[in-house]
């Protein structure tokens, strides 16, 4: 279930990896690369929250990185 703030509906880590199919470790290293914009909401267990836009990039980049893995 998502969190809903002020401006929107944000999911924690826990949720967006199975949403977009990728591993916990898959998706923290994406964020040490920058490949994702900073995450602005933490939530009150200090998770990070992700906007519905990031999931989106996040699910996004993982289809292309399948569809190069799928064309080797």
């Amino acid at each position: 279930m998502p969190v809903v703030l002020n401006d929107g509906s944000y999911y924690p880590t826990i949720q967006v990896r199975p949403m977009v199919g990728i591993s916990t470790n898959t998706l923290f290293s994406w964020l040490k690369e920058g490949a994702f914009p900073d995450v602005g909401y933490w939530g009150w267990r200090g998770w990070r929250l992700f906007s519905t836009v990031q999931v989106e990039a996040i699910r996004a980049k993982t289809n292309h990185v399948l569809a190069i893995s799928r064309s080797n």
